[in-house]
């Protein structure tokens, strides 16, 4: 019987922290049952393993990604909206390096939680877009492309990737000037 007062979601929150002081590659059961205070054995009352603990924080750093990136965009329209869900990811990676590892991870085929967290991340980003005129197949593209570039950025920032002297800062910045431009000037693949 699982122990009373804990839940499967506190598990997970234990190990999305765990996760951000360690990695979450490094994520372990037994480094959460020990944050937790029981045994190894007993954590399996309330997760199943290793992977779906990964899943739950998965799932939890999307949710969390997207309520920052979300409260962050509110009523801003173009590069106002893209700049601010650009440095609310920013500050959610430095805060939460696990979990921002954890965030890119693909929900199962068969998982509806997970996928309907990354459904609305997605919304998020596609309101944005759509500001630059972007619609239809040609978001996911676009999507891609900002999280590709924004998820780049913050883990070379994270390990330490920007070692010369000029400021990191003012490189952000430059990005997102690209950024703003390269979606201003999007334009759809021929058929």
């Amino acid at each position: 019987m699982p122990r009373r007062g804990l839940t499967r979601e506190q598990v997970a929150g234990v190990a999305a922290d765990v996760a951000d002081e360690v990695g979450f590659d490094s994520l372990t059961l037994s480094a959460v049952a020990q944050r937790l205070g029981v045994s190894q054995p007993a954590l399996y009352k309330h997760v199943p393993g290793i992977e779906a603990l990964r899943r739950d924080v998965a799932v939890r750093a999307v949710e969390e990604l997207t309520l920052a990136i979300g409260d962050a965009r509110q009523d801003l329209r173009g590069r106002g909206a893209l700049e601010a869900v650009a440095v609310a990811y920013r500050t959610y990676a430095a805060r939460h390096p696990g979990r921002v590892a954890a965030s890119v991870r693909a929900p199962a085929p068969d998982d509806d939680e997970h996928a309907g967290a990354g459904a609305r991340a997605v919304a998020v980003l596609a309101g944005v877009l759509e500001d630059y005129g972007i619609t239809g197949s040609d978001t996911v593209h676009a999507v891609r492309a900002v999280r590709a570039t924004l998820h780049g950025f913050v883990v070379l920032e994270a390990a330490g990737g920007f070692g010369l002297p000029e400021s990191v800062d003012e490189s952000f910045d430059r990005l997102l000037a690209g950024l703003d431009v390269a979606l201003s000037q999007h334009v759809a693949k021929p058929s």
